[in-house]
């Protein structure tokens, strides 16, 4: 393992606090300020250095020949994907 490395984990899985505490109306001071919007806005860049840096290391073929990272990773798009539907449903039980 190197920096590299190291640093596509770090922002992979600093991604999912900001995101999902952005999507559910959590208060937690990102590098944008306090706020749903900027911890949505942080959590996004956080996966495309995440991302970026991780093809640049390792390429596409990376991506399927690394297990940790895809499903981390899949796990955090599919939040993105769905993560309002899953507020508004929750919301409306409680």
């Amino acid at each position: 393992m190197d920096l590299i490395d190291f640093l596509i984990g770090f922002t992979l899985m600093n991604a999912m606090p900001h995101f999902v505490l952005g999507v559910w109306g959590g208060r937690m001071f990102s590098a944008f300020g306090f706020g749903n919007n900027q911890n949505i806005a942080y959590g996004l860049l956080n996966f495309l250095i995440s991302i970026s840096l991780f093809l640049f290391r390792h390429g596409i073929e990376g991506l399927w020949e690394n297990g940790l990272f895809a499903g981390a990773g899949l796990v955090l798009v599919i939040y993105f994907l769905t993560g309002h539907f899953w507020r508004n449903l929750f919301q409306k039980s409680a």
